[in-house]
């Protein structure tokens, strides 16, 4: 394994296409510690033994993807800020709270996101950027990560947060925008002011858009090749009527307007390469073709 190795750079020089490619999440739950984080974060990073094993369970046992956050530049906190998120399809909606104590998350009801109910903390309006920087998890999460966490910092200050690994790391920098559960990926510092200013009036940034993690992967690809072909960029989620798959072929109906419009996209594996910088060895990923559009 070469010490020289960075998969961003790799994903970047197959020209990789990005689409569907979203961490498949409904819920987060989302905690300030100001690290170090370690390669995992929840097992490695200096937090309560009983609050890392709540933590931990919270994924293994109700699919909700717990993270650590912290603001850009470090430096010591008062107690700590959480966010709980769901990913509703049609209504995403997040609650915070700033806690004097992490252990004080162990009286809350957080399973309680899983079925898409509050946890009783208040409601939060406003998007938050998550930007990953975890480099003991990945190199490039670092390299490529810390200088656009800057400018977030910059830009929605108040609103950004360096976050640990969200997946997909060779398309660094990646960013999770809470509570509508997208990501992107492969955004440049200049990039940031504009991807902001979109957000804040209610637009996505489709050029570097990963997917939706309230869909499969396929469902994903599917909503950005539909967005593409009609010019729409309102971040509120496309209704989807309906979606199947067979074989390696998916097909996703979404209404626009009073109209159904159907996608078809194939999804097979690539050609196997090392997708992490320390990967151990090859993986194929997952790419998807857009097959139709056409009104249904």
């Amino acid at each position: 394994m070469t010490t020289d190795f960075r998969c961003s750079s790799a994903s970047r020089d197959v020209t990789e296409s990005i689409e569907g490619t979203a961490s498949t999440v409904r819920s987060f739950v989302l905690v300030e510690n100001s690290g170090p984080w370690g390669v995992e974060a929840l097992r490695d990073a200096r937090v309560d033994d009983e609050v890392k094993r709540r933590l931990r369970s919270l994924e293994a046992g109700h699919g909700i993807r717990p993270l650590l956050i912290r603001r850009h530049g470090g430096g010591p906190t008062r107690g700590a800020r959480i966010f709980a998120a769901h990913v509703h399809r049609d209504r995403p909606w997040m609650e915070t709270a700033q806690l004097g104590d992490l252990r004080e998350l162990l009286d809350l009801d957080l399973p309680a996101l899983a079925a898409g109910r509050s946890v009783g903390l208040a409601p939060h309006a406003d998007p938050v950027f998550l930007v990953c920087t975890h480099g003991r998890h990945d190199r490039c999460c670092a390299v490529r990560g810390r200088p656009l966490a800057a400018a977030l910092a910059e830009a929605a200050p108040g609103q950004a947060w360096e976050v640990s690994h969200i997946g997909g790391d060779r398309f660094a920098p990646n960013l999770l925008v809470l509570p509508h559960g997208l990501y992107y990926g492969r955004l440049a510092t200049p990039d940031v002011p504009a991807l902001v200013a979109a957000h804040v009036a209610g637009r996505l940034d489709i050029e570097h858009l990963r997917g939706r993690s309230a869909y499969p992967f396929p469902v994903q690809a599917a909503e950005i090749y539909l967005r593409r072909h009609l010019g729409l960029v309102a971040i509120q989620p496309l209704p989807l009527q309906e979606h199947g798959r067979h074989s390696t072929e998916s097909r996703a109906v979404f209404l626009v307007d009073g109209q159904r419009w159907a996608v078809r996209v194939r999804s097979e594996l690539g050609q196997a390469r090392r997708l992490t910088c320390s990967a151990p060895r090859p993986s194929r990923p997952l790419a998807h073709l857009l097959l139709s559009i056409e009104r249904a």
